[in-house]
């Protein structure tokens, strides 16, 4: 369901915003996430070159998140889908997906959230 700008919408499962190792360094235990459930207003909207590779890499993406792996299987995995997917996530196939630029209460802004990742507030 495409959205508006200025539609009011809610995050439909967690979303890590920063690396693995990206965390540690700025005094964080861990990678950080944003909660299913927060509500923010989408800012903007753009197409996105889709295809098989690209929703391959989405679902991939999301079952690595899901697992909340140790840091190092997290790394390898990490390697795979740069080697395996890079070449071939950008402009291999048919089709485009939408992806927003949301600004969620607590401040913070994602960029290029999918529609299956936002609902309607």
């Amino acid at each position: 369901m495409p959205y508006e700008t200025g539609a009011k919408v809610k995050l439909t499962r967690d979303v890590q915003v920063t690396a693995n190792d990206t965390a540690p360094r700025v005094g964080y235990p861990g990678p950080l996430f944003l909660a299913e459930g927060l509500v923010g207003i989408v800012t903007g909207a753009a197409k996105e070159v889709g295809g098989y590779a690209q929703e391959q890499l989405a679902l991939l993406d999301q079952q690595i998140r899901a697992g909340h792996l140790p840091g190092d299987a997290t790394l390898l995995l990490e390697q795979l889908r740069q080697q395996i997917f890079g070449p071939a996530a950008y402009g291999a196939g048919a089709g485009s997906q939408l992806r927003y630029r949301v600004r969620f209460e607590n401040g913070f802004v994602l960029d290029g959230l999918g529609e299956d990742w936002l609902t309607q507030a």
